[in-house]
């Protein structure tokens, strides 16, 4: 009994800490979340843009595919690490369950971001995106992404690295 009660008075020593870290780190990610879009029943903004390869693209009318909309910028470690996550999402659920498109944002020129996508060996659409695409979807960080649903709906909306079983799982959970 008398080691509980050692236990739990370390315990108590440790606690403080760790609930400003908690409060820290929830601070932090409310703060880079605030001007994203919020779920929603109405569809996400257009996204008509440019891809890599000069055709249009962007979400389409009366895709019913749930949709990982990921935004990137060629210069950040963040979206480096988690692009293979991209890539391998893409390949397990297949085209037929779900669409997967990449914006590039902060980008200086077409070949920055083309390097990019071959060093990473990305098999994804690929659109480039500018300040606006930016504003109109609520992007401050990098990187930036949603999960729409089948009626292009907003379901889940994050920022940082995300794991392949996070990011699978969300778009499970979305269809």
């Amino acid at each position: 009994m008398g080691s509980l009660i050692a236990r739990l008075g370390g315990l108590r020593k440790w606690l403080p800490e760790t609930l400003l870290f908690v409060v820290l780190i929830g601070g932090i990610h409310l703060y880079h979340t605030r001007d994203m879009l919020n779920a929603s029943e109405e569809p996400a903004p257009p996204l008509a843009l440019v891809g890599l390869d000069g055709a249009a693209g962007g979400l389409q009318a009366g895709d019913d595919r749930v949709t990982l909309v990921y935004f990137f910028a060629p210069w950040c470690h963040v979206c480096a690490a988690s692009a293979h996550n991209i890539r391998n999402l893409q390949k397990i659920s297949g085209d037929e369950d779900l669409a997967v498109m990449m914006v590039a944002l902060d980008w200086q020129n077409a070949d920055e971001v083309r390097a990019y996508v071959e060093r990473h060996e990305l098999d994804v659409q690929v659109l480039l995106g500018n300040r606006g695409t930016a504003k109109d979807w609520g992007v401050s960080v990098f990187p930036t992404y949603y999960i729409l649903d089948e009626k292009q709906r907003v379901v889940h909306r994050d920022f940082g690295y995300s794991t392949l079983a996070g990011l699978w799982l969300r778009t499970l959970l979305a269809g």
